[in-house]
C-alpha cells in the first residue's frame, strides 16, 4: 500500500531534526573553541594533586586582584584599565569597566566600594557592582598627595581590619636617600590621617595581613648593580609603627651597601623573615586561608615572583611558598614553575588570590590572563 505523505508533519520531523543536529553542532563547536581558550602554553610544574587552568587570557596587562561580593577585579598599568568579571558566569567574560587611569596598579575592594591607587592619587568607586549594572561609576579621590615619579611609582593597595589604607611609596631610583621614599603610608577610608608607619623599604608591590595576628606582611625588591647574586629580594613583617628595614644602607640581614652604608647599622634595622631569590622581583604575596589545599598549606604564604631582568641568567619567574613556624621561616621553595624555559619567559606572575572555594588565582601580566590553581585529592 502506498505511504500518504503528511506535508505538515513531514515539515514538523525536518525542523526538530535541525534543531537537534544544531544544537549538537554548536555543543561541539563550544568544547572544541573551550579546550582552545583554556590551554597554556607553559608546562607548569606544581606538587602532586595541584592542577592549573586558564581562567582567562582576555586581560591585557593583568595586575593587581581584588574579590568582589559577586566579580572579580583586575587592574592593568600601562593600559590604564579596570576590568571585572562575574564570578558566578561560566563564560567569564571580562568587561573594561573603567579606561583612562594613569597606571592604577593596586585595588582593593571593601565594603561594596573599590580603591585604586593611580601613581599620584587613590580613588573610590562607590557600590561598584552596582555601577557596572546601571553603567553609572561614581568616582571620588580619596588622597591626591603622592609623589609622581614613574620610577617605582606603581602603587599597591590594602585595607586592614583597622579601616585603614595601605599604600607604599617606593624609592624612586636603584639606590638613593629621598626624603619621604622607600616607606609605606596608612590613612582613614576618607585620606586623613596620612602618616608614614615604616621606612627603609626599597619598593614593595605587595602587601597583605596575616589571618591571625592581623600584621601586615610585605615583599620588598632589592637594589640592583651589585651583581647577580646580591642582594636578595625580602619577605617581610610589620610588627610595629616606625620600624626601619634598613634601605638604603643595610640590604637583606646584613649586606652593608657600598654606597650608603655610613647612614646606619645592619644590626639596628628589622631584618626579613625570609631572605628570597636574588633580583626575582617578588610582588603580590597570599596567606593560603582556603580549604581546598591539604592542611600543610594552611596559612603559609605564597609569592609571586615576577622575574629578573638584570641578571646574566634569569631567575624568578614562578610562585613560591615560605612555610613558616608562628612568625619564624622553616622553608622558601618552589610551588608553581614553567613560566621560564631556557632563558625564554613563558608568563610573568603579577597577584595572587585565594578564591572562596580554595582555589588560588595568579594573574600574569605578560599574557594578559589569569590562571585557576586547584587540588584534588
Amino acid at each position: 500500500m502506498k505511504e500518504v505523505v503528511n506535508l505538515p508533519e513531514l515539515k514538523k520531523r525536518s525542523n526538530q531534526l535541525t534543531k537537534k543536529y544544531w544544537a549538537i553542532f554548536l555543543l561541539t563547536l563550544s568544547i572544541v573553541f573551550s579546550n582552545i581558550a583554556y590551554s597554556i602554553d607553559a608546562d607548569i610544574k606544581l606538587p602532586d594533586g595541584f592542577q592549573i587552568e586558564l581562567y582567562t587570557d582576555q586581560v591585557p596587562g593583568a595586575r593587581s586582584l581584588a574579590h568582589g561580593d559577586n566579580y572579580l577585579f583586575v587592574s592593568s598599568m600601562e593600559e590604564g584599565n579596570l576590568y571585572a568579571i562575574d564570578i558566578d558566569d561560566p563564560s567569564r567574560e571580562v568587561n573594561n569597566f573603567i579606561s583612562g587611569l594613569y597606571i592604577p596598579n593596586g585595588i582593593a575592594y571593601h565594603e561594596g566600594d573599590l580603591y585604586v591607587a593611580e601613581i599620584h592619587r587613590v580613588l573610590k568607586f562607590e557600590n561598584i557592582e552596582d555601577a557596572i549594572t546601571s553603567g553609572k561609576k561614581p568616582e571620588y579621590t580619596v588622597i591626591s598627595k603622592y609623589p609622581t615619579d614613574r620610577h617605582h611609582g606603581w602603587r599597591y593597595i590594602v585595607i586592614g581590619g583597622d579601616d585603614r589604607i595601605y599604600v607604599p611609596i617606593g624609592a624612586p631610583c636603584n639606590v638613593c636617600d629621598d626624603e619621604g621614599y622607600a616607606v609605606i603610608t596608612s590613612m582613614n577610608l576618607d585620606g586623613s590621617d596620612k602618616r608614614i608607619i615604616a621606612e627603609g623599604i626599597r619598593n614593595s608591590v605587595g602587601m597583605t595581613f596575616h589571618p591571625i595576628t592581623g600584621e601586615l606582611w610585605f615583599t620588598d625588591n632589592g637594589r640592583d648593580m651589585l651583581g647577580d647574586d646580591i642582594p636578595p629580594c625580602e619577605l617581610n613583617k610589620l610588627s610595629y609603627e616606625g620600624e626601619h628595614f634598613g634601605f638604603p644602607f643595610c640590604h637583606g640581614n646584613d649586606i652593608q651597601d657600598p654606597q650608603y652604608g655610613s647612614l646606619g647599622q645592619c644590626s639596628n634595622i628589622t631584618i626579613p623573615i625570609q631572605e628570597l631569590g636574588p633580583h626575582v622581583a617578588p610582588l603580590g604575596l597570599k596567606f593560603y586561608t582556603g580549604d581546598m589545599f591539604p592542611e600543610e598549606y594552611h596559612n603559609q604564604v605564597f609569592i609571586s615572583e615576577h622575574g629578573s631582568w638584570n641578571r646574566s641568567k634569569k631567575i624568578g619567574y614562578r610562585i613560591t611558598m615560605v612555610t613558616l613556624d608562628e612568625s619564624q621561616s622553616t622553608s622558601y621553595q618552589t610551588f608553581a614553575d614553567g613560566w621560564l624555559e631556557d632563558e625564554k619567559t613563558l608568563g610573568r606572575p603579577v597577584d595572587i588570590l585565594v578564591m572562596k572555594d580554595g582555589s588560588m588565582l595568579v594573574s600574569d601580566d605578560h599574557n594578559g590572563a589569569i590562571y585557576r590553581i586547584t587540588y584534588t585529592d
